[in-house]
């Protein structure tokens, strides 16, 4: 039976409490003949990331043996790019890893380091077995007078673990691959101020005898052109994706074309045109969107107005075929010669990590992201939609409405709405599962996960309408969503919130600074200052306000009237402010120039900072801390009453 009660106050099982003590982070994925690793990150041990290994012989789930591979507190991360990715390989002799703590590359097997305490960090390891090595990715940081790190394709001898330098002089390096016969390698390089979603280039060098490169030819690539994730097929073909068309695609490259015509390699071929993403933005690394079974079949994700799919790619016929699975959120794949391994979430699935037969097509969970399970009636399902926005132009985004099965809210009333602008601001949201937003829906909320302009899965063309305009497309896509659930009386027009984290809390702040659209909102370690973040950032997005803004210092002022922290004056709503005291990507100093500001303003205002954190919060209490503070901000703000206690906010200026 249900009862009636405001938007807001309904009672709900989907806790903090709940969402931290049965989740985990699920990582990327390695799987070699029957191994399958990954890293999973675990809240209630400070956020560290264990390597866990399964064998795959058994079928059953609850038969498969599951090993930690790191003891505590070994923690399975490296900070290459500060966002890290593809800290761990898989040889037939050892795992080898990148402990958190002092950057250092292991031998897991031996427990022994391979890397010297130096100030040098490691990611992207791929084997090469004849040379007894690792390659490997390696950013320097050995200089302090050096203006930003270096970054270097290595090599690291497994016998005597001295390292050898194969490649540099370009500023960024990622995704090295080694032919089948072990005597070509590919790689990518892109160089300031481009990211590598925007531009990047794919090199080529034949490998010599004494384990250095001969001279690199480029295969394909530009400052137009963003290549992704090269890899060889075991007939010597080599793959990868380009978005040479406005759509992440799949192509096909024979060396034999490099042998013909050095200064020019040949042409590509396109094998799956299609408008559709299959690839993405390289924000970390390792990162795997296909697989390739054996000469003739090629196993992918992809993404197609914003829903994952998963298909077979016949190599001779090039015809693609769906497999159909049950989720709409699909990464980390890869491919093995009869399991495939990936992460895969949907509305009403929790991600999870699970392999798929591809003779029988049987899906088996290994891991859970949560093993929680919820009565579907407190469950809101996404609704895509698309709504006008500036400029004649269609933005997207998921709309959750409020769904709790134990009460309704009385005839006429409309709920609160919290748009969600994510972070990137070159990633996108997804229709997955996420307890962080039931939290809000099951009490009452309607939540709008915006794909804004800008956001990947919607081809080139739609990433690019964020060039030299963040800040305002961005801000214009969330609000005129808003405006569009008001409008169409789904929400309450005078009670819309929004919050994001990193670039998503820019976008938030920026919207509360530069519309009038909401009445308060919620920012998690965002920036506020633009001149601050150009000139006090980590070297991988040093240059990215370059494309997002305009060059800096040329175009200082414009950076100057884009930040929120200079339009104070036009800030008329309460804001809260999470961040962690060890954020390198935006640091401290960001949330508390707003703070100071809005005290003095008089506005309502709220800063929680928490200790040890970083670039977003790992700590279970933290993560409950953060979760249960905003939605208190907002009682506080909209003038109701939770059903739950919960911990008190300091709030400046409200009585």
């Amino acid at each position: 039976m249900t009862a009636t009660a405001p938007f807001g106050t309904w009672r709900s099982p989907i806790t903090s409490e709940l969402i931290v003590a049965g989740s985990i982070g699920l990582g990327p994925l390695l799987l070699k003949d029957n191994k399958l690793l990954w890293t999973e990150s675990r809240p209630t041990e400070a956020g560290r990331n264990v390597l866990c290994q399964a064998e795959l012989t058994q079928r059953k789930s609850d038969e498969i043996n599951i090993t930690e591979l790191n003891p505590a507190p070994f923690n399975v991360r490296t900070r290459v790019h500060e966002y890290g990715g593809g800290a761990f390989q898989v040889t037939d002799q050892a795992v080898y890893a990148v402990n958190y703590a002092d950057q250092r590359l292991y031998n897991l097997t031996l427990s022994h380091p391979l890397t010297p305490e130096a100030a040098y960090r490691y990611a992207d390891f791929i084997p090469d077995p004849q040379r007894n090595r690792l390659i490997s990715i390696r950013e320097d940081h050995s200089t302090p007078t050096a203006p930003e790190p270096k970054n270097e394709l290595i090599a690291i001898d497994l016998t005597t673990q001295t390292q050898t330098v194969l490649a540099t002089g370009h500023d960024f390096y990622a995704s090295p691959s080694l032919s089948p016969d072990g005597k070509l390698l590919v790689w990518l390089t892109w160089d300031h101020p481009r990211m590598p979603w925007e531009g990047t280039e794919l090199w080529i060098a034949a490998i010599n005898p004494d384990g250095s490169l001969g001279q690199p030819a480029l295969i394909a690539g530009s400052a137009s052109e963003s290549i992704f994730q090269p890899q060889w097929s075991v007939d010597g073909k080599l793959y990868f994706v380009s978005d040479r068309t406005g759509w992440w695609n799949l192509y096909r490259w024979h060396p034999s074309n490099l042998v013909d015509n050095p200064t020019h390699p040949g042409e590509l071929e396109a094998i799956c045109p299609k408008n559709a993403e299959f690839g993405q933005p390289q924000w970390v690394f390792g990162m795997s969107s296909y697989g390739l079974r054996n000469a003739q079949e090629l196993i992918t994700s992809y993404s197609e107005n914003g829903v994952q799919k998963l298909a077979s790619l016949d190599l001779t016929s090039l015809i693609l075929t769906e497999i159909q699975t049950p989720y709409s959120s699909i990464s980390g794949l890869r491919v093995g010669d009869r399991t495939i391994a990936f992460l895969g979430g949907s509305a009403t699935h929790p991600t999870a990590l699970v392999t798929l037969d591809l003779i029988t097509f049987e899906l088996t969970v290994i891991r859970q992201a949560t093993q929680l399970s919820i009565d579907p009636k407190y469950l809101s399902i996404p609704e895509p939609i698309e709504f006008p926005t500036e400029n004649g132009l269609t933005a997207h985004a998921f709309y959750y409405p409020p769904t709790n099965g134990d009460f309704v809210a009385s005839p006429g009333d409309r709920p609160p709405l919290l748009v969600k602008s994510h972070g990137g601001p070159t990633a996108a949201t997804e229709a997955s599962f996420n307890l962080r937003v039931q939290y809000w829906t099951s009490r009452g909320f309607g939540i709008l996960d915006v794909n804004y302009g800008g956001s990947t899965g919607y081809g080139r063309a739609y990433r690019q309408r964020l060039d030299g305009n963040w800040g305002i497309v961005d801000v214009a896509d969330c609000a005129n969503g808003a405006k569009y659930l008001a409008e169409q009386a789904l929400v309450d027009g005078d009670r819309l919130v929004i919050d994001g984290s990193s670039a998503g809390g820019y976008t938030t702040l920026a919207a509360l600074a530069f519309t009038d659209v909401f009445k308060a909102g919620a920012s998690y370690y965002g920036v506020s200052d633009l001149t601050v973040l150009a000139t006090d950032t980590h070297k991988f997005e040093s240059r990215y306000l370059d494309s997002l803004i305009g060059a800096y210092p040329e175009q200082a002022e414009l950076y100057k009237t884009r930040s929120p922290i200079n339009a104070i004056d036009r800030l008329s709503c309460p804001i809260i402010f999470f961040q962690g005291d060890e954020d390198k990507i935006v640091p401290p100093n960001q949330a508390e120039l707003m703070v100071n500001a809005l005290k003095e303003k008089g506005l309502p205002v709220a800063y929680l900072l928490f200790e040890g954190e970083q670039h977003g919060f790992r700590k279970a209490e933290n993560i409950r801390r953060a979760i249960d503070g905003e939605f208190y901000f907002y009682s506080r703000v909209f003038g109701f009453t939770p059903a739950e206690d919960l911990p008190v906010v300091m709030i400046a200026n409200l009585d």
